[in-house]
Protein backbone atom coordinates (compact mmCIF):
# COMPACT_ATOMS: atom_id res chain seq x y z
CA UNK A 1 0.00 0.00 0.00
CA UNK A 2 1.41 3.37 -0.91
CA UNK A 3 2.31 5.63 1.86
CA UNK A 4 -0.31 8.89 2.05
CA UNK A 5 1.27 11.89 0.56
CA UNK A 6 3.11 14.10 2.83
CA UNK A 7 4.64 17.53 2.64
CA UNK A 8 3.03 17.97 -0.50
CA UNK A 9 4.63 20.71 -2.88
CA UNK A 10 7.77 20.43 -0.83
CA UNK A 11 10.52 19.70 -3.56
CA UNK A 12 12.08 16.12 -2.59
CA UNK A 13 15.51 17.73 -3.73
CA UNK A 14 15.32 20.90 -1.39
CA UNK A 15 14.14 18.17 1.13
CA UNK A 16 17.47 15.92 0.90
CA UNK A 17 19.34 19.41 1.12
CA UNK A 18 18.18 20.41 4.26
CA UNK A 19 18.33 16.89 5.85
CA UNK A 20 22.22 16.85 4.73
CA UNK A 21 22.52 20.81 6.35
CA UNK A 22 20.84 18.92 9.63
CA UNK A 23 23.23 16.22 9.61
CA UNK A 24 25.99 18.30 9.08
CA UNK A 25 25.57 20.81 11.75
CA UNK A 26 24.62 17.80 14.29
CA UNK A 27 28.25 16.40 12.92
CA UNK A 28 29.64 19.91 14.27
CA UNK A 29 28.71 19.55 17.25
CA UNK A 30 29.44 15.83 17.58
CA UNK A 31 32.92 16.92 16.30
CA UNK A 32 33.27 19.78 18.91
CA UNK A 33 32.64 17.43 21.70
CA UNK A 34 35.20 15.21 20.44
CA UNK A 35 37.91 18.15 20.43
CA UNK A 36 36.95 19.53 24.21
CA UNK A 37 37.48 15.81 25.48
CA UNK A 38 41.06 15.19 23.80
CA UNK A 39 39.74 13.08 21.61
CA UNK A 40 41.98 11.75 18.28
CA UNK A 41 41.16 12.36 14.50
CA UNK A 42 39.29 9.27 14.61
CA UNK A 43 37.62 9.08 16.98
CA UNK A 44 36.22 12.94 17.05
CA UNK A 45 34.79 12.19 13.31
CA UNK A 46 33.59 9.11 14.19
CA UNK A 47 31.49 11.08 17.37
CA UNK A 48 30.42 13.37 14.31
CA UNK A 49 28.73 10.61 11.84
CA UNK A 50 27.25 9.27 15.11
CA UNK A 51 25.89 12.52 16.48
CA UNK A 52 24.70 13.57 12.61
CA UNK A 53 22.90 10.08 12.03
CA UNK A 54 21.80 9.33 15.12
CA UNK A 55 18.64 10.34 15.19
CA UNK A 56 16.93 9.33 11.78
CA UNK A 57 18.75 5.59 12.32
CA UNK A 58 17.20 5.79 16.00
CA UNK A 59 13.57 6.52 14.37
CA UNK A 60 14.20 4.00 10.92
CA UNK A 61 14.66 1.10 13.11
CA UNK A 62 12.05 1.93 15.84
CA UNK A 63 9.45 2.08 12.40
CA UNK A 64 11.18 -0.80 11.26
CA UNK A 65 12.69 -0.11 7.95
CA UNK A 66 16.12 0.14 6.65
CA UNK A 67 18.02 3.13 7.98
CA UNK A 68 18.21 6.03 5.06
CA UNK A 69 21.78 7.13 6.57
CA UNK A 70 23.18 3.91 5.53
CA UNK A 71 20.88 3.83 2.10
CA UNK A 72 22.67 7.30 1.34
CA UNK A 73 26.34 7.13 1.08
CA UNK A 74 25.76 11.41 1.15
CA UNK A 75 24.53 11.41 5.24
CA UNK A 76 27.38 9.33 6.30
CA UNK A 77 30.25 11.70 3.78
CA UNK A 78 28.74 14.67 5.23
CA UNK A 79 28.57 13.98 9.30
CA UNK A 80 32.34 12.45 8.22
CA UNK A 81 33.34 15.80 6.81
CA UNK A 82 32.15 17.96 9.51
CA UNK A 83 34.50 15.92 12.01
CA UNK A 84 37.08 16.38 9.81
CA UNK A 85 36.06 20.34 9.78
CA UNK A 86 36.19 20.53 13.86
CA UNK A 87 39.35 18.84 14.15
CA UNK A 88 41.06 21.62 11.32
CA UNK A 89 38.73 24.77 12.44
CA UNK A 90 37.76 24.36 15.88
CA UNK A 91 40.01 27.40 17.43
CA UNK A 92 37.64 29.23 14.59
CA UNK A 93 34.28 27.38 15.44
CA UNK A 94 34.83 28.03 19.16
CA UNK A 95 34.22 31.97 18.31
CA UNK A 96 31.26 31.15 16.48
CA UNK A 97 29.33 28.92 19.02
CA UNK A 98 26.27 31.44 18.86
CA UNK A 99 25.83 30.72 15.17
CA UNK A 100 26.79 27.14 16.28
CA UNK A 101 23.66 27.12 18.60
CA UNK A 102 21.50 28.64 15.89
CA UNK A 103 22.23 26.02 13.54
CA UNK A 104 21.71 23.14 15.78
CA UNK A 105 18.16 24.39 17.18
CA UNK A 106 17.12 24.65 12.94
CA UNK A 107 18.97 20.98 12.86
CA UNK A 108 16.67 20.51 15.80
CA UNK A 109 13.83 22.23 14.03
CA UNK A 110 14.39 20.53 10.84
CA UNK A 111 14.77 17.12 12.07
CA UNK A 112 11.66 17.19 14.23
CA UNK A 113 9.27 17.51 11.49
CA UNK A 114 11.28 15.37 9.16
CA UNK A 115 10.78 12.66 11.93
CA UNK A 116 7.22 13.28 12.50
CA UNK A 117 6.32 13.05 8.47
CA UNK A 118 8.04 10.02 8.12
CA UNK A 119 6.53 7.71 10.86
CA UNK A 120 3.21 9.09 9.56
CA UNK A 121 4.24 8.24 5.73
CA UNK A 122 4.46 4.38 7.44
CA UNK A 123 0.88 4.67 9.23
CA UNK A 124 1.89 5.28 12.65
CA UNK A 125 -0.66 6.59 15.42
CA UNK A 126 -0.50 10.21 16.94
CA UNK A 127 2.11 9.45 19.59
CA UNK A 128 4.00 7.73 18.09
CA UNK A 129 4.59 9.76 15.25
CA UNK A 130 4.87 13.11 17.51
CA UNK A 131 7.74 11.20 19.89
CA UNK A 132 9.34 9.69 17.04
CA UNK A 133 9.91 13.04 15.61
CA UNK A 134 11.05 14.25 18.95
CA UNK A 135 13.84 11.56 18.66
CA UNK A 136 14.82 12.47 15.36
CA UNK A 137 15.71 15.59 16.66
CA UNK A 138 16.91 15.07 20.14
CA UNK A 139 18.43 11.57 19.52
CA UNK A 140 21.76 12.57 18.32
CA UNK A 141 22.51 14.81 21.09
CA UNK A 142 21.86 11.99 23.75
CA UNK A 143 24.36 9.86 22.06
CA UNK A 144 26.54 12.48 22.06
CA UNK A 145 26.75 12.94 25.36
CA UNK A 146 26.51 9.55 26.53
CA UNK A 147 29.60 8.73 24.27
CA UNK A 148 31.56 11.64 25.99
CA UNK A 149 30.55 10.08 29.38
CA UNK A 150 28.34 13.21 30.58
CA UNK A 151 24.57 13.36 31.68
CA UNK A 152 22.24 13.88 28.38
CA UNK A 153 22.02 17.31 28.06
CA UNK A 154 17.64 16.84 27.30
CA UNK A 155 17.85 15.41 30.62
CA UNK A 156 19.13 18.42 32.82
CA UNK A 157 17.48 21.24 31.57
CA UNK A 158 16.84 24.10 28.77
CA UNK A 159 14.39 24.21 26.31
CA UNK A 160 15.41 20.71 23.85
CA UNK A 161 13.02 17.79 23.69
CA UNK A 162 9.36 20.37 24.15
CA UNK A 163 10.24 22.31 21.57
CA UNK A 164 11.11 18.91 19.19
CA UNK A 165 7.99 17.92 20.71
CA UNK A 166 5.47 20.59 20.15
CA UNK A 167 7.20 20.91 16.39
CA UNK A 168 6.23 17.67 15.83
CA UNK A 169 3.22 17.60 17.53
CA UNK A 170 1.95 20.78 15.05
CA UNK A 171 2.66 18.12 11.78
CA UNK A 172 1.31 15.11 13.45
CA UNK A 173 -2.40 16.64 14.35
CA UNK A 174 -2.60 19.27 10.97
CA UNK A 175 -2.01 15.87 9.44
CA UNK A 176 -4.53 14.56 11.18
CA UNK A 177 -6.74 17.09 9.95
CA UNK A 178 -6.16 16.98 6.72
CA UNK A 179 -3.78 19.38 6.18
CA UNK A 180 -1.20 18.12 3.37
CA UNK A 181 0.31 21.24 2.55
CA UNK A 182 3.48 22.39 3.86
CA UNK A 183 2.33 25.37 5.78
CA UNK A 184 2.61 23.04 8.80
CA UNK A 185 5.86 21.55 8.59
CA UNK A 186 6.78 25.22 8.01
CA UNK A 187 4.74 26.43 11.37
CA UNK A 188 6.02 23.56 13.18
CA UNK A 189 9.86 24.07 12.34
CA UNK A 190 9.39 27.67 13.27
CA UNK A 191 8.15 27.56 16.52
CA UNK A 192 10.51 24.29 17.30
CA UNK A 193 13.06 26.29 15.88
CA UNK A 194 12.18 29.79 18.71
CA UNK A 195 11.22 27.60 21.41
CA UNK A 196 14.63 26.59 21.60
CA UNK A 197 16.69 30.34 20.93
CA UNK A 198 14.68 31.23 24.00
CA UNK A 199 15.22 28.62 25.87
CA UNK A 200 19.14 29.57 25.21
CA UNK A 201 18.93 33.12 25.20
CA UNK A 202 16.81 33.84 28.36
CA UNK A 203 17.90 29.96 30.27
CA UNK A 204 14.73 29.02 30.05
CA UNK A 205 13.82 25.46 31.15
CA UNK A 206 11.82 23.03 33.57
CA UNK A 207 12.35 23.29 37.31
CA UNK A 208 14.92 20.74 38.67
CA UNK A 209 13.35 17.54 39.98
CA UNK A 210 14.66 18.13 43.33
CA UNK A 211 13.30 21.70 43.91
CA UNK A 212 9.76 20.48 43.31
CA UNK A 213 8.78 18.63 46.61
CA UNK A 214 5.30 18.65 48.06
CA UNK A 215 5.98 17.72 51.35
CA UNK A 216 7.94 19.65 53.92
CA UNK A 217 10.68 16.77 54.79
CA UNK A 218 13.19 18.14 52.25
CA UNK A 219 13.31 21.29 54.45
CA UNK A 220 13.14 19.67 57.97
CA UNK A 221 15.88 17.31 56.58
CA UNK A 222 17.98 20.67 55.97
CA UNK A 223 17.69 22.62 59.18
CA UNK A 224 18.21 19.13 60.86
CA UNK A 225 21.18 18.70 59.01
CA UNK A 226 22.10 22.50 59.74
CA UNK A 227 21.77 21.93 63.64
CA UNK A 228 23.43 18.87 63.37
CA UNK A 229 26.41 21.02 61.64
CA UNK A 230 25.94 23.76 64.32
CA UNK A 231 26.17 21.51 67.09
CA UNK A 232 29.51 20.48 65.85
CA UNK A 233 30.99 24.35 65.81
CA UNK A 234 29.80 24.42 69.53
CA UNK A 235 33.08 24.12 72.19
CA UNK A 236 33.17 21.41 74.20
CA UNK A 237 32.96 21.38 78.02
CA UNK A 238 36.76 21.24 79.00
CA UNK A 239 37.21 18.37 80.66
CA UNK A 240 37.59 17.84 84.70
CA UNK A 241 41.12 18.12 86.32
CA UNK A 242 40.65 16.44 89.09
CA UNK A 243 41.93 12.98 87.78
CA UNK A 244 38.66 11.95 86.86
CA UNK A 245 37.59 11.21 90.54
CA UNK A 246 34.14 12.76 92.57
CA UNK A 247 34.93 15.11 95.24
CA UNK A 248 33.49 14.41 98.20
CA UNK A 249 33.27 16.84 101.27
CA UNK A 250 33.12 15.66 104.45
CA UNK A 251 30.16 17.29 106.37
CA UNK A 252 30.37 18.00 110.28
CA UNK A 253 29.23 15.41 112.84
CA UNK A 254 26.10 16.67 114.70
Amino acid sequence: MASPPLLAGFDPTLLLVLNLIGTFVFGLSGGMAGVRKQLDLFGAVVLAVVVGIAGGTIRDLLIGIPPATFRDWRYLAVAGGAGLVTSLAHPALDRLQRPIDALDAAGLALFCVTGAATALAHRLGVVDAVILGAITGIGGGMVRDILVGEIPTVLRGGLYAIPALVGAGIVVVAYHAGDRTVLFPIVGAAVCFLMRMAGLRYGLGLPRAADVAVTGERRHGRRRAAEDDHSEERPQEPPDDSGGEKSTLALPKQ
